[in-house]
């Protein structure tokens, strides 16, 4: 083998690992792209169905206020009632929080993994 040949074979390999580092390059990229749009489409559309869940619930929560009040004869009453209900919710959600969290952590993690 001559000093010629061995020079050609590492100009290829120095092609070649360029080359490769390039594709790996692009490849992560396009990954890393394809998570990042994963994530702000779930994320939007959280916000845009949260939104509308959250509309929806402050004017049945208006109305059921408006019905038992009309029912105690007090609207005053009837909003206190309401607000006492989600007082008692978010109580229990505190109480059961650590229930919430393991599912909540293992379906993320799922999506996590298996997703991205």
């Amino acid at each position: 083998m001559s000093l010629f040949d061995i020079k050609e074979h590492m100009a290829e390999a120095e092609d070649s690992t360029k080359s490769y580092v390039d594709s790996s390059l692009q490849y992560y990229r396009l990954k890393s792209f394809k998570s990042l749009m994963q994530g702000i489409t779930v994320i939007a559309k959280v916000i845009l169905i949260g939104t509308f869940l959250v509309l929806a619930l402050l004017l049945l929560s208006i109305a059921a206020s408006f019905w038992v009040g009309d029912m105690l004869d007090s609207n005053a009453g009837g909003f206190l009632v309401v607000g006492g209900f989600y007082v008692l919710m978010g109580f229990l959600l505190y109480i059961f929080r650590q229930k919430l969290e393991t599912p909540l952590l293992r379906k993320f993690s799922e999506f996590y993994f298996d997703w991205l």
